[in-house]
């Protein structure tokens, strides 16, 4: 008889798969760019400005890898592949790597980067299962473009294998 308890962190696991693949894209690419003074002090004083570009997420792959300890335990990871869209066009693609650093109630330390025509971003994130529907995940760099990248991505989940991406991107 299958474990009551098992099942349900296999089932929160799962359903931590698609949150987790957002790490770290929205129906239309809509880079806007707004000047907003920066803090005094900042940097040479230049203005930042914010970047929003909405992209679409597609699972490619994924797997659960079982370290440690038979069945799911601490230090078990969640790896999965994810191909980026913009107006239907394949323009990228998203790496993550999740952690289970708690059990019952369950959380992944996951960390993401997504390679982009500009450049790439990385994302980093404490997920806590089950997960909620939509998160926002902070960005903690990047490079080319985005070399000065900061701000967080926006995730909300469209199926099992499909999100929405709202990069709120302040360079």
């Amino acid at each position: 008889m299958p474990n009551p308890r098992k099942t349900r962190t296999i089932r929160s696991l799962s359903a931590a798969a698609g949150v987790a693949a957002a790490l770290i894209g929205g129906l239309v690419a809509a880079p806007l760019a707004s000047a907003a003074p920066s803090a005094p002090g900042a940097a040479h004083d230049a203005p930042s400005r914010t970047e929003i570009l909405g992209l679409v997420a597609r699972q490619t792959q994924s797997a659960s890898v079982d370290l440690g300890k038979k069945g799911l335990s601490l230090g078990d990871q969640l790896v999965i592949a994810e191909d980026i869209y913009r107006g239907g066009k394949r323009i990228g693609d998203h790496s993550v790597v999740c952690t289970y650093v708690h059990l019952e109630p369950g959380a992944l330390q996951c960390v993401g980067t997504f390679a982009l025509p500009k450049g790439q971003i990385s994302g980093q994130a404490l997920l806590h299962l089950p997960p909620a529907a939509s998160i926002d995940i902070p960005i903690t760099g990047g490079s080319g473009a985005y070399d000065t990248a900061r701000g967080y991505v926006h995730t909300v989940a469209a199926g099992k294998t499909e999100r929405h991406l709202t990069f709120h991107i302040v360079h």
